[in-house]
């Protein structure tokens, strides 16, 4: 069965279980959407229905509308880039790190040297506290406000008005060759300007630009292209890809703008890959904030009817997640999980539960296949189990 659209929505953080090899990573008996579910009384209809609960305890379910099975990590890391690279066929041996107890003295001392600033903060945080507690300083000293979020990231935040904009994207940009050049194994250099006053700061969202890694090799998003595909970006998968291999970006600061922009590129007429990102689920996790997770995975069962509806018949819809983010679980890191993979077309007769995949590159290995470009180096298509 051939599509004429792929829609790949991409539940950041939403992991089913641990991994074979969780252990390595000492996330034993961690499952992100399972133990979300056994905190909080909700109700799911509707993602019940596509099989999603299912794949919690991989359970067989015929009475489904969508084919549901798990994935299994390959590559090395669990970070955001190593998950997204996997899903669209890359095989990576770069195991990207994470620095939430703060970053090295000699990677501070190089940002001062090539920037001529002070630094300051060198903390993890997951929202705007950061600049509450040092914007002031920040314009004070004309320093830069460095932190983590608990992802392979740096980044860098400055006040407007202190620093303009554009110099503070060039100082990421150097701060990208430097890190890079250090070999730190940081996936994004993140620029965060913010604007305000005492106390009520905020980021300036639409000014964030990311420096990412660049893919290691080729990636099919630069071989749908080639062949003239769309390949529409909603969310922060363009930043992760460097923009490469991407016709367009649209930009989205929460899960709900994504869903709503996703619902209007399907009314659009296009061929080729839209995917989709859906933040906030990684946001809570990080947070450790099971409640506000919760809500998220609510609010997306509430919108799955709207995005199944408007899809065409020859339409796929393609439900995942990059790795897992238990909220329950201690500390702020990812957590090595498998992920879900829902299946929908409105045009599939009896969907079922299928085996489970050895990686999660059979994705990128099915995007490849529907449209007949070069397949990936890892991974195998699933296309002819759908009927």
């Amino acid at each position: 069965m051939k599509f004429k659209r792929i829609f790949l929505l991409i539940l950041d953080s939403l992991g089913v279980g641990e991994a074979t090899d969780a252990i390595n990573f000492k996330d034993n008996g961690v499952n992100t959407l399972g133990h979300v579910i056994e905190k909080c009384d909700l109700y799911l209809p509707n993602l019940k229905k596509i099989g999603l609960l299912d794949t919690i305890n991989f359970s067989e379910n015929n009475n489904v509308d969508a084919y549901y099975t798990i994935a299994k990590p390959s590559n090395p890391g669990k970070d955001s880039l190593n998950g997204h690279y996997e899903l669209l066929g890359i095989k990576s041996n770069m195991e990207f790190k994470t620095y939430n107890q703060g970053f090295t003295y000699d990677i501070l001392s190089a940002i001062e040297e090539i920037t001529g600033r002070s630094v300051i903060g060198n903390s993890c945080c997951q929202d705007d506290t950061i600049i509450q507690e040092l914007g002031d300083r920040q314009i004070n000293y004309g320093s830069l406000i460095i932190y983590t979020s608990a992802d392979s990231d740096l980044q860098v935040a400055a006040h407007e008005d202190c620093i303009p904009i554009p110099t503070l994207h060039s100082y990421c940009e150097k701060i990208r060759e430097l890190t890079i050049k250090m070999d730190c194994k940081i996936a994004r250099i993140i620029a965060r300007p913010f604007t305000g006053k005492t106390g009520k700061y905020k980021f300036i969202n639409n000014a964030r630009k990311d420096f990412s890694t660049k893919p290691p090799k080729d990636t099919i998003l630069e071989k749908l292209t080639d062949k003239a595909y769309n390949v529409i970006s909603i969310g922060k998968i363009s930043d992760l890809f460097d923009g490469i291999g991407i016709t367009k970006t649209i930009k989205a600061n929460n899960n709900n703008e994504v869903i709503n922009k996703l619902t209007d590129i399907i009314d659009k007429n296009f061929s080729g890959l839209c995917i989709a990102n859906l933040g906030d689920f990684d946001y809570y996790g990080h947070q450790r904030n099971v409640e506000e997770y919760a809500n998220c995975i609510e609010e997306l069962d509430v919108n799955i009817p709207i995005i199944l509806n408007k899809l065409e018949l020859d339409d796929l819809l393609i439900i995942t997640a990059d790795h897992g983010n238990d909220p329950t679980y201690t500390g702020n890191d990812h957590t090595r999980e498998n992920v879900p993979v829902i299946l929908y077309s409105r045009n599939f007769k009896t969907p079922h539960r299928l085996q489970s995949f050895p990686t999660f590159a059979n994705i990128g290995a099915s995007i490849a296949e529907n449209f007949n470009i070069e397949k990936p180096e890892i991974g195998e298509s699933f296309l002819e189990e759908l009927e």
